[in-house]
């Protein structure tokens, strides 16, 4: 991992580490001097009372203390410019790799999880080299210096300050293994937590209406008691690496300073010597502590990058083939065709040999109920899932033999909740889109009605959606969503329940808006109002992942079968009134297979849109 780090992401900076290095060097050493110059201060200077020797001995001292102050910052600076130029590059690789990552990783992985990733483990890994790094090349550097000053004065006594060392290693080993465990387990708390705030504050209307408010403070509370448990954890076992170093040091002074003190009495040391030994030996164990405390760090820096790589070894599985086909010569007069095409989601099957046609320039509704298939329809299209066996064709084309990136420029999606961004609405119709003159913004917003609403906003087209679009009502984020897509003028228009959520006014306009926008584009539409629909060239009618009938609105209705059972229920619901379901000819009335068991929904419950929006296709 480190060698990963080192090419992809330090190898840049090396000459700045290198710099840095000399100077932690610097420090290092001054440390050394800054102990060895106690011998001189006692024996010399303060021995002979000359004024000369101790002004020497204090401008030495001095220099050291300067020297190290300008070492220590210098090296800070370039550590921590690294360290941040790095992990901004890990962000941003990071990044650009999960938005290459299918959408079933997305399923599979909490947005908490995921925003902990990019920033609490990317962000973690500066310490290799803010903290590790730096501590490591000077604390060992001091280590050694200290080390070679109290060798030099009397070999025996450092024997005697590091004898219990030895004794202590394997408890240093199980607190490092402790320290990489609980720390991952903490890096994974946070991630809940960031889970637990985003759904809040996602849903947080709804949490109020419902009154649950105490509920979700309880499940936050819970995942803070777990981060607060292992994070205390993590940091009882890096504090206890420091504490084992402690009573090393305390074992050591107490053999230092018996056998010392009993060579000065008898005369075969000076005091000098003594305590520019005492004064090496003190400081050894300063940068020993902090190589403890360097341990602890290091362990949890390389759990997150543990963590970093996990990521990183996902791979796409949905790509643009090795030797792309063209894209339809006119896609504008392109036929979509179903044929036989099954898929699934891990082990539960959603489309059983579905296969219907949506022809060019016209329009097709996708009918039935939740979990018919619909959604995944749109997803096959767009490669945003394969199907396992059959085919999916745009005028003849394998979409799988297709580039990726232009067989979705085909598309222009207006989805039930439309994707608003924390931007200017003007930002969030261009999306990026550079090159849009007046004229065309303009024919966009007064296509999809954006333009009605405009003068009511305090600073127009620069106004602020807010979060998610909060500053908008449902009507008005799906307009801007519509000028979007009049913006990308795409030649097929996939529709998805554009106009569920909406109350009657804001669904005219919508609607309204959409008739505009589908004009001359191959169109397909999800609908679970299904008077929305009874305009639309070819309704297909999806249960269970099957395509079990398709036509026209009146075509259906003459049928019979699940479309028009499904479409007089609707229909009593708004009026009130009942009617004679429909009949086949057999006078038999088909419904879905789920009614003939105690259900769990009911065509009422489904027609109200309460179930429908409750889980994907």
């Amino acid at each position: 991992m480190i060698r990963w780090l080192w090419t992809g992401y330090m190898r840049a900076y090396r000459l700045p580490m290198a710099l840095a290095m000399l100077l932690m060097l610097a420090e290092g050493l001054a440390l050394g001097g800054l102990s060895y110059m106690i011998k001189p201060m006692f024996d010399i200077a303060f021995s002979s009372g000359h004024t000369g020797s101790i002004i020497w001995v204090a401008v030495a001292v001095a220099g050291i203390f300067i020297v190290r102050a300008f070492a220590a910052f210098g090296h800070k600076v370039l550590m921590v410019h690294v360290g941040q130029r790095v992990v901004a590059k890990l962000q941003s690789n990071m990044v650009a790799h999960l938005l290459t990552l299918d959408s079933s990783y997305f399923r599979d992985n909490s947005p908490g999880t995921l925003m902990e990733r990019v920033r609490g483990d990317a962000q973690a890994t500066a310490a290799l080299w803010e903290v590790v790094l730096a501590a490591f090349v000077r604390d060992v550097v001091s280590l050694l210096a200290l080390l070679g000053v109290a060798m030099f004065i009397d070999w025996l006594w450092v024997v005697v300050a590091v004898a219990a060392a030895p004794i202590l290693t394997y408890p240093m080993g199980v607190l490092q293994k402790r320290v990489r465990k609980t720390t991952s387990d903490s890096r994974t708390a946070a991630a809940q937590i960031s889970t637990r705030l985003d759904e809040i504050f996602h849903g947080i209307n709804s949490i109020k209406l419902s009154g649950t408010e105490r509920h979700e403070q309880s499940r936050v509370d819970r995942e803070i008691g777990v981060f607060a448990k292992t994070h205390l954890q993590s940091q009882a076992n890096q504090g206890a690496i420091v504490a084992l170093i402690d009573i090393i040091a305390a074992i050591g002074f107490f053999g230092v300073l018996v056998y010392g003190g009993l060579q000065i009495n008898a005369g075969v040391k000076t005091v000098g010597e003594f305590m520019s030994f005492f004064t090496a030996m003190a400081l050894v164990f300063d940068p020993l502590r902090n190589l403890g405390r360097v341990s602890g760090g290091w362990q949890a820096a390389m759990a997150s990058l543990t963590r970093i790589r996990d990521v990183f070894a996902q791979r796409p599985t949905i790509l643009s083939p090795a030797t792309p086909a063209a894209l339809p010569a006119n896609a504008s007069n392109a036929d979509i065709v179903l044929k036989d095409v099954k898929f699934s989601y891990g082990e539960t099957p959603i489309l059983h040999s579905a296969t219907f046609t949506a022809e060019a320039g016209k329009t097709t509704a996708l009918v039935g109920a939740s979990g018919a298939g619909k959604s995944t329809v749109f997803n096959l299209l767009t490669r945003l899932a394969d199907a396992k066996t059959g085919e999916v064709s745009i005028g003849g084309a394998d979409v799988t033999s297709l580039p990726l990136n232009q067989l979705r420029g085909l598309f222009s999606v207006v989805s039930q909740e439309a994707l608003l961004f924390d931007e200017s609405l003007r930002d969030n119709i261009l999306m990026g889109r550079e090159g849009v003159d007046e004229a065309t913004l303009k024919h966009a917003l007064d296509t999809a009605h954006v333009a009605d609403f405009l003068p009511r906003l305090e600073n127009g087209l620069d106004s602020q959606a807010g979060p998610r679009g909060s500053n908008l009502s449902g009507g008005q984020r799906q307009r801007i969503a519509i000028a979007r897509a009049v913006l990308r003028d795409a030649p097929v228009l996939l529709l998805d329940e554009a106009t569920s959520a909406l109350d009657t006014k804001s669904e005219k306009l919508v609607q309204k808006a959409l008739d505009a926008l589908s004009k001359g584009r191959t169109t397909l539409v999800i609908a679970h109002r299904l008077s929305t629909v009874r305009d639309a060239d070819k309704i297909v009618v999806m249960d269970q992942g099957r395509v079990i009938d398709q036509g026209t609105h009146d075509e259906l209705l003459a049928r019979g079968g699940l479309y028009a059972q499904l479409y007089n229920l609707q229909f009593q619901d708004s009026s009130g009134n009942a009617t004679d379901p429909v009949s086949t000819r057999k006078g038999k009335v088909y419904l879905p297979k789920e009614t003939k068991e105690p259900p769990r929904w009911s065509f009422r419950g489904i027609l109200s849109g309460g179930l429908w929006r409750k889980r994907k296709d």
